[in-house]
């Protein structure tokens, strides 16, 4: 057979159908409740009286303090107290109960709230691994790899943001590399740097090239604003959050949480403060610019008394998750949270164990994006 009849019998072939490929999860089953109405309320009720008691403070940021004082709220040096219901008015005014974020495939557009769960991977490990080169630091090659791994994954939704730490590049200037991979190797929403005011504007201003006027009119970034808990912001993350806010890119206010050393070591105490923490933030976007999309995020791990170090995996990380979903649901926006989560040094039956729970509990709580999607080991860090 001649090689010219070997190229027709290919081209006659007929392909192979391509099973399409969902852009994000549409949940089927409901979410799992663990509170009653009057649970939920009592945990609101000492949210608000944590706000308008003790207070938020807002660290190096005078702006922030001068858009809660012109709100109407009590400041007093760097703390913010809230009247009861402040809040959560604020939010419920203005905030968006779903929006999408546009991919640079459009196809590839995901849904944030409702029905819909997006898995993210992995954020910031300093260390890889794998089976040729071992445990070592992580370079930009390693992160340009796992983003293009991630975009082979057809269960993933999104690119994601700091997928590994690439220390052979300089600090100050990492971030633009780190953007510039997910925008050249993957064709799914990504996070954008969200350290500071100035990181977060070259994010945006990158992302504009790639979007263009499409940017202005739709969500195309995403950002996680952290709490230093308990109850603290500083001025890395509310200058984020400001410049996001201000773009109309969606922001996870997201308390980071371990019970016993940053919160109360109950889970409803936790809970407590964890809603107090992300009513202040949202209640910051919607003052910026009402109508800016938001999402109420929690990250809230247990940790060992006698060691101090973290735990994961455990029934009441589960419970607080599973609260969160209710508690974002009754605020009226969608929850960001975090999935497979094990404090194993080696992927063995106790990450398998932790990981799944982990998961478990973050899709019956109803999550609208779940970071940490494709695990992490050595408790993170």
């Amino acid at each position: 057979m001649t090689r010219s009849s070997n190229a027709s019998r290919k081209r006659r072939r007929p392909e192979r159908p391509v099973q399409p490929r969902a852009p994000y999860v549409t949940r089927a089953i409901g979410p799992l409740p663990v509170l009653s109405e009057e649970g939920l309320a009592l945990i609101e009720t000492n949210a608000e009286r944590i706000l308008a008691e003790t207070g938020m403070e807002f660290h190096d940021d005078p702006e922030v303090l001068k858009i809660f004082r012109e709100a109407g709220c009590d400041v007093v040096g760097t703390c913010v107290r809230f009247a009861p219901g402040f809040c959560r008015k604020t939010i419920q005014a203005t905030a968006p109960a779903t929006f999408q974020q546009q991919a640079r495939k459009p196809d590839n557009s995901v849904q944030m709230g409702g029905r819909a769960t997006v898995l993210c991977p992995s954020w910031g490990p300093p260390f890889v691994h794998d089976l040729d080169l071992g445990r070592r630091y992580a370079s930009y090659d390693d992160f340009v790899t796992l983003v293009k791994l991630h975009q082979t994954i057809p269960w993933l939704h999104h690119s994601g943001g700091v997928v590994c730490e690439p220390v052979d590049l300089p600090a100050s200037t990492r971030h633009l590399d780190m953007l510039y991979a997910h925008i050249r190797w993957s064709d799914r929403p990504f996070m954008g740097a969200f350290i500071g005011a100035e990181r977060s504007g070259h994010a945006i201003d990158m992302a504009r090239i790639v979007f263009g006027d499409r940017m202005m009119a739709e969500p195309v970034l995403y950002c996680v604003s952290n709490t230093n808990a308990p109850l603290v912001m500083d001025a890395n993350m509310s200058g984020a959050l400001k410049t996001y806010a201000r773009a109309g890119q969606p922001v996870a206010c997201t308390p980071w949480v371990l019970t016993g050393a940053m919160s109360p070591c109950t889970v409803a105490g936790t809970l407590a403060q964890v809603l107090a923490e992300a009513m202040a933030g949202l209640a910051l976007v919607q003052l910026i610019n009402p109508g800016a999309p938001c999402l109420m995020g929690s990250f809230a791990a247990t940790m060992s008394m006698q060691s101090g170090a973290p735990t994961f995996g455990t029934p009441e990380a589960g419970q607080m998750v599973l609260a969160a979903g209710q508690l974002a649901r009754r605020l009226g926006v969608p929850l960001h949270t975090v999935g497979t989560l094990s404090a194993s040094k080696l992927p063995d039956a106790q990450s398998q164990q932790e990981a799944t729970w982990g998961l478990m509990m973050s899709m019956f709580a109803g999550a609208n994006l779940i970071n940490h999607a494709t695990g992490w080991l050595e408790g993170g860090w």
